[in-house]
């Protein structure tokens, strides 16, 4: 999808990031314009994030579970047969692509082969497949919106970014992977963004209490749920300085990861329930913030909102619409 003139970016990056999901797991692209085939894909995503997201009352009131009164569960049962012929097709024919051409090169090719040695089933093999597809997507998108609505306010930082990027890179060559260790400014972007919007403010490695006990001056009674709340300790005073201020310096002055080993940011969670899929995002993330950066300037057409807003994740309650102009090299 070529990118100029105004631009509603999430809905840009959705369909980037489904497509760049699509290639990586079945080396297949879809068009998502008009009568194009990636309508119906883009139809089960946003139908299940549509589901996740339904305040349903027979979760608070079991008593209602057996009524379905807002059809979330038929909804389900409807979406859940769709996305299996739909994946299982795309197996079956990738499956005998790859027998003639011999080529495993995607990640359906790893599950193809646990298959083939009884280590898998194909019911295990849609639901991990389709897992990828679906968590994969939305979180990317989103996470670069914040951050190029970030960049649209903060002119300064975008042009000291870009300024990183023609010094490393220059513009004689495509972005590679192995460029983003070299741009520390970038992935310092990045991490003030995942400080300031976590994607998930609520870390899912939630715990419950058995007993009665206490965590630091609080009482916890039997029986409570406890969840890590990422966004507070992201805006503690107490343990950034100036936190409501966009300030990706702070990541040059001092090493935080954000992979898990240092609480103050650990936005894919930690231990053992940690998001599996941080390492791919991340990389998703800082090439193609380089490459859009490389490419385009970005400023606002209409006062940007930071107004937050939880759905599945955490998104900007207004999409983020940007003019865009080409850079000439």
């Amino acid at each position: 999808m070529e990118l100029k003139g105004d631009v509603e970016i999430k809905q840009v990056l959705h369909y980037g990031s489904l497509n760049n999901m699509m290639m990586t797991v079945f080396g297949k692209y879809y068009d998502f314009g008009e009568n194009g085939d990636g309508l119906e894909l883009e139809g089960f995503v946003s139908e299940g994030y549509k589901l996740l997201g339904t305040f349903n009352l027979s979760d608070h009131f079991p008593i209602l579970g057996w009524l379905d009164v807002q059809g979330v569960r038929r909804r389900s049962r409807k979406l859940v047969s769709k996305v299996d012929g739909f994946v299982r097709k795309i197996i079956d024919d990738h499956s005998m692509v790859t027998d003639q051409d011999n080529n495993h090169g995607y990640f359906v090719d790893v599950l193809l082969d646990l298959e083939r040695e009884n280590k898998i089933t194909r019911s295990d093999m849609v639901a991990v497949l389709w897992e990828m597809i679906f968590r994969g997507t939305d979180t990317v998108a989103i996470l670069l919106e914040w951050i190029l609505a970030r960049l649209v306010l903060h002119p300064d930082i975008q042009a000291k970014a870009l300024a990183e990027i023609e010094t490393t890179i220059g513009s004689s060559r495509a972005v590679m992977e192995s460029d983003i260790p070299n741009l520390p400014y970038l992935q310092a972007i990045v991490k003030e963004t995942l400080r300031m919007h976590p994607p998930g403010p609520l870390l899912s490695w939630a715990r419950l209490a058995i007993h009665d006990t206490h965590v630091g001056q609080y009482f916890v009674p039997a029986g409570t749920t406890a969840m890590v709340n990422m966004w507070a300790i992201a805006h503690d005073k107490g343990i950034w300085s100036e936190p409501e201020e966009f300030r990706p310096e702070r990541f040059i002055e001092q090493d935080v990861s954000v992979m898990g080993s240092d609480m103050r940011l650990a936005p894919f969670g930690s231990g053992r329930r940690v998001c599996p899929g941080k390492t791919m995002g991340l990389a998703t993330v800082h090439i193609w913030l380089a490459v859009l950066l490389r490419n385009f300037e970005w400023t606002s057409k209409d006062d940007v909102d930071l107004t937050e807003v939880l759905k599945m994740s955490m998104e900007m309650k207004n999409p983020l619409v940007c003019k865009v102009v080409a850079r000439v090299f």
